[in-house]
């Protein structure tokens, strides 16, 4: 199994440059990739540029740039600039966000979002390959009909004209999408109990395309914290859980409040949820069950952790991205640490 650190996203300046420093650490470990996230503050590839510039092996990843966000072609763009400067370390992750980022924040209806998603990809892949980029798709007509644009092709010349795509997804219908379409697969508060069925759905999309999945990365994003047990550890992360199951997108569309729904955390879920809205965020964060903590993340001790990824490992994920919760930059890279001693006390490699 494949470690990866996720530096999540950034509100200042600061954070930006102790995930750097985050980032050369994890490279030191033996971790694969680094993955920034962008929600409405920072963006993803100006980090990731930082990151490769500090590094020299380590994977740069974005999970995810928004689609509603840029066009495909600049999305094209950026993704062949980071993966020549960074000498062919670059991975492409996408995800439609979710209706108040992508309506409120880009101007982007959230209609149709797996017709976007594939066409959207399509058209990535075909600038990547230096293609005359014409679409006649519904979302994303090129050039524009009655006008005077002029079907084009990328004018840098990739490094790789085939880049690895991620995709995020929650739901069945997407999952599948992503097992037909894409490289690999972001998942978030993945449960190794009940996760097999998204593993599944993703297998059944690929089947359905007639792909082979083999180098597939099956992906997951996994909160860790060191305690003296799974207990002590989980408080670390339950602001986070919070965050994401009660002020995610609203009370009609949130995607994490539904995972955790899935898990059987329905009225735990809907707590938090009337918690966060009404700005108790620290009742939202202690009313996180410790269940839902221990499932979906690597806390206690490295042997703890060790039983963690084993876990993951038999759900069918190939790689565990990290989010350290530390109050310090020294703290998180004990967190790093004691991962990549978990994955060998598991006796897990990292070519799976």
């Amino acid at each position: 199994m494949r470690l990866g650190v996720s530096l999540g996203y950034f509100t200042t300046a600061e954070q930006i440059a102790e995930a750097i420093e985050l980032a050369a650490a994890a490279e030191g470990l033996g971790y694969d990739c680094a993955w920034v996230a962008e929600a409405y503050g920072t963006d993803a590839p100006t980090p990731l540029a930082a990151i490769a510039a500090r590094t020299t092996t380590l994977g740069i990843g974005s999970a995810v740039m928004q689609i509603p966000a840029r066009s495909a072609a600049m999305t094209a763009m950026t993704a062949a600039t980071l993966d020549g400067l960074s000498g062919g370390r670059f991975r492409l992750g996408l995800g439609v966000s979710g209706p108040q980022v992508s309506e409120g924040w880009h101007g982007s209806r959230y209609d149709d979002p797996l017709g976007r998603t594939a066409e959207y990809v399509t058209l990535v892949r075909n600038a990547l390959a230096r293609k005359v980029l014409r679409s006649d798709g519904p979302h994303y007509p090129l050039p524009l009909p009655d006008g005077p644009g002029k079907p084009l092709v990328l004018a840098m010349r990739p490094l790789r004209s085939e880049l690895p795509i991620y995709l995020a997804a929650v739901g069945p219908k997407n999952l599948a999408l992503t097992g037909r379409i894409a490289d690999g697969w972001h998942g978030i508060f993945f449960d190794p109990e009940l996760g097999v069925d998204q593993v599944s759905a993703i297998r059944a999309g690929a089947a359905e395309a007639g792909r082979d999945l083999a180098g597939f990365d099956f992906a997951v994003n996994v909160g860790a914290a060191i305690g003296p047990d799974p207990a002590t550890a989980a408080d670390a992360v339950r602001p986070t859980a919070a965050l994401y199951i009660g002020g995610m997108g609203s009370r009609r569309t949130n995607f994490y409040h539904r995972i955790a729904t899935a898990m059987g955390f329905g009225a735990h879920a809907d707590r938090i949820q009337d918690l966060y809205l009404a700005r108790n965020y620290a009742e939202a964060a202690a009313a996180v069950p410790l269940e839902f903590c221990t499932r979906t993340s690597l806390l206690g001790t490295t042997s703890d952790m060790a039983a963690g990824l084993r876990r993951l490992r038999d759900a069918g994920i190939t790689s565990a991205n990290v989010a350290a919760y530390g109050r310090t930059l020294a703290d998180r890279i004990s967190i790093l640490e004691a991962v990549a001693a978990a994955r060998v006390k598991a006796q897990l490699d990292g070519t799976t």
